[in-house]
């Protein structure tokens, strides 16, 4: 939990990614919950869009985000069922140089809390790419929620202790 003697919010530029074949831009809530939650706890939007289950696309742009030096962050919903299309581990996974597997693991055990056993269909995943981290959600609006309000929030904000994400942020390329 936060601290309030521990040193100021440190603000993260994060891009937000919708991997979706069926949603628009007026109907991404999931998007939407993102973006809205990230703006109210001090962060800064740096890039947004919307992309259809397309492995290739979707290494595309997270590529060019992960190069940008200017993101620390890139929160992906969508694409991580077992459903039809859904490609998001495949398309994403390669470009990790680090996996973060208690980031899966952990938002799986705070899903089953709220929706039993369906959780063992969620393939999230977490990692860092070239110093930038990686965040792989559920699609619905409701997993973005847990995932923000259960980890994300906390491990994105320096107050945060004993430890967590953001203070790293310098020492990542080191």
């Amino acid at each position: 939990m936060s601290s309030a003697s521990a040193p100021g919010l440190v603000p993260l530029r994060l891009c937000v990614l919708t991997v979706s074949d069926s949603r628009t831009p007026e109907q991404d809530s999931s998007g939407d919950y993102l973006v809205q939650a990230l703006s109210d706890d001090g962060h800064v939007l740096h890039a947004r869009a919307l992309l259809p289950d397309d492995r290739y696309r979707l290494r595309a742009l997270v590529s060019q985000w992960i190069a940008d030096a200017q993101v620390d962050g890139i929160l992906i919903t969508g694409g991580t069922g077992f459903t039809g299309r859904d490609s998001t581990p495949e398309a994403l996974l390669p470009l990790l140089d680090k996996q973060m597997p208690g980031f899966g693991e952990l938002f799986r055990a705070i899903s089953f809390a709220e929706i039993g056993t369906a959780s063992l269909q969620s393939r999230a995943f977490a990692g860092l790419a070239n110093g930038t981290f990686v965040f792989a959600l559920p699609g619905s609006t409701s997993a973005c929620r847990t995932a923000w309000e259960s980890i994300l929030r906390a491990q994105l904000d320096a107050r945060t202790r004993p430890c967590n994400l953001a203070t790293l942020r310098p020492r990542l390329n080191e």
